[in-house]
């Protein structure tokens, strides 16, 4: 590890000159006006993108462009949001599971461009994503339910990846290494016409593994065109990812191996101003060994598929009202060693009026009907409003409806340790909640919600005694309260501070003396705070302190700070990660890395 610290610092004085161009930006940034936070733009939670003073839910915008060195994976962002759970079983992105506001990783929606990426598998695998970080443009994390916009699994929240559109021609390489015998590579470039930009991505992050059988290889890869016609935009993406890696503990005290692959394509065409239609495809596959030794013994593989269309349209009915209507059609498949081979349909179509009574209130409603293959259908609402009571503050309140239909894996999985129920009820809650905004000024922004969640037929795998083994199962009766908060304060220029915490309280009594493996793993009190400080010659120091208390166990801290130097041809960097060196379980059983560090360069040619 000295020889890779040698290297940095080593790196940073060869780059310590900075040439008086960048100089004189470094200057001028420093000096320009801070954009307003309620300025933010916010993609989820509206039909169509709105500024954050004139949204009425809570959500979370995360930009994974201001300072990309400074972050290792997607779940480093997320963990920046005090109402998001990251509960991961390894390194380097290979398994997370995400849950908002207490509900589990099942009931959160994961996104891409607007584009559904749930895994109809199982869940565990929604953030298996194809694109590579450094094609995302921004994480928007809406909390509380989104089943009106966006159908099924939208009960706690929703998050949406963004991809990353070019502003100029640029070409980015990356390298890196670090404990575990890590090694990484990246690379982005783009390219611009005059009615055409297009971008191409690609990452690589290798590790032997902290512990025997926790090694991985990560690999995905992107391709985005967008193409400007006389109907409107053309947006063309393509991504793949390949994830082998050592699953030891991960689903029992075995050495067991697993491998996945995705596959996503997706196009989006506007027609017209008023009109757009997008086109899915999505295909996953996962292999599975119990025991890595011994591979014969126990293998399951599943491949699923999904295909999803939407045509979506807005119409300004009279001045300060929008209505917005579409219809989509979402289908999937699977073939399964041990589930067997399934398939089912749902339609949907839903409208939703977007009104500003007056320049201070905003007031929205919405209304979705999905049918489902064998005709079962579901109605989903959704209303929500804000209002200014002065220039700096505003109140919001919102009440919605969401739904899940269960995994495969909850249907139909069986082996010695769980087994699914094909009897299971589609889960869903009534979400509802109530906050206040404030903004003092430019560079500061302050937030406070009260949350409530009721469930109907929640799923959880339960069990009466820890000798039985998991059984899929609808509970009754299952309630979450809680209050989260959250401040971003900018004293000067360079600076920046993040304070999120969220506590939360749920219906333990849903459970009636049995033993749940995933629900009532959530975080009574979930904290975060970060600082990020400019420093001179184009340096950049990024630390993060993150404490989590689950139910019924001891809290834990864990601390990761960031060097690096984001402007000129060559960025040399350096994270650090749980430097408290915490030893934590964020799923019981499956203990996370202590502490390790990652450093390498960036070299950039064109761009800004």
């Amino acid at each position: 590890m000295s020889r890779i610290l040698k290297s940095v610092v080593c790196c940073a004085v060869l780059v310590g000159g900075v040439q008086a161009q960048q100089s004189q930006q470094q200057k001028k940034s420093a000096t320009s006006a801070v954009k307003p936070v309620s300025e933010t733009v916010v993609v989820v939670g509206s039909p169509e993108p709105v500024s954050e003073g004139q949204n009425a839910r809570s959500v979370v915008v995360l930009d994974t462009q201001e300072h990309p060195l400074a972050f290792q994976t997607l779940e480093d962002y997320l963990r920046t949001d005090a109402s998001v759970d990251i509960q991961q079983r390894g390194a380097g992105g290979v398994q997370s599971d995400i849950s908002i506001r207490g509900a589990s990783f099942e009931q959160t929606l994961v996104l891409v461009n607007g584009l559904r990426m749930n895994d109809v598998e199982t869940s565990h695998f929604n953030l298996d994503m194809p694109v590579p970080l450094q094609a995302i443009h921004s994480i928007d994390v809406l909390h509380g339910a989104g089943s009106t916009l966006y159908g099924s699994d939208a009960i706690g929240g929703v998050v949406d990846f963004t991809t990353a559109k070019p502003v100029a021609p640029v070409l980015q390489l990356r390298a890196g290494a670090g404990s575990f015998g890590e090694n990484q590579q990246a690379f982005l470039g783009s390219m611009l016409g005059r009615k055409w930009s297009g971008t191409v991505a690609g990452g690589r992050d290798f590790s032997t593994g902290f512990m025997p059988d926790r090694d991985y290889r990560s690999e995905e890869a992107s391709s985005e065109t967008w193409l400007q016609s006389a109907l409107g935009k053309t947006d063309l993406l393509f991504a793949g990812s390949d994830r082998p890696f050592g699953a030891n503990q991960f689903y029992g005290n075995y050495n067991s191996w697993e491998r996945t692959k995705g596959w996503f394509a997706s196009i989006r065409q506007q027609l017209g101003s008023k009109t757009e239609a997008a086109v899915a495809y999505r295909r996953h596959s996962d292999i599975f060994v119990l025991f890595r030794n011994d591979p014969a013994a126990y293998k399951n593989q599943h491949i699923d598929e999904s295909w999803q269309g939407a045509v979506r349209r807005k119409d300004q009915i009279f001045n300060r009202a929008k209505l917005f209507y579409g219809l989509e059609e979402n289908t999937d498949a699977i073939q399964s060693t041990s589930l067997g081979d399934h398939g089912r349909n749902q339609g949907a179509g839903y409208v939703d009026l977007d009104m500003s009574p007056t320049q201070r209130t905003t007031l929205s409603a919405g209304l979705r009907e999905e049918v489902f293959s064998g005709g079962r259908s579901v109605l989903s609402p959704t209303v929500a409003g804000s209002i200014w009571v002065h220039p700096a503050v505003k109140l919001r309140a919102s009440a919605g409806y969401g739904f899940r239909l269960p995994t495969y894996i909850d249907l139909y999985y069986s082996d010695p340790s769980t087994i699914g129920n094909p009897n299971l009820k589609p889960e869903s809650a009534w979400n509802y909640d109530g906050g206040v905004d404030w903004y003092p000024g430019a560079r500061t922004a302050a937030s406070l919600t009260v949350f409530y969640s009721h469930q109907q037929n929640a799923i959880d795998y339960v069990r009466a005694s820890t000798s039985e083994p998991w059984h899929a199962a609808n509970l009754v009766g299952l309630r979450f309260t809680g209050v989260e908060s959250s401040l971003q304060w900018q004293p000067v220029a360079g600076q920046q501070v993040r304070l999120a915490w969220t506590m939360l309280s749920g219906a333990q009594d849903a459970l009636h003396g049995l033993l749940s493996e995933y629900v009532f793993n959530y975080p009574t009190n979930n904290a975060s705070f970060s600082w990020t400080s400019s420093l001179p010659r184009g340096l950049l120091m990024r630390t993060r302190v993150g404490v989590t208390q689950r139910y019924k166990q001891e809290a834990y801290p864990v601390w990761d700070v960031a060097l690096l130097r984001g402007v000129g041809h060559v960025q040399p960097f350096l994270q650090m990660m749980n430097l408290s060196n915490t030893g934590y379980q964020e799923i019981e059983g499956v203990a996370m890395p202590g502490r390790s560090f990652t450093g390498g360069v960036q070299f950039v040619f064109g761009g800004h």
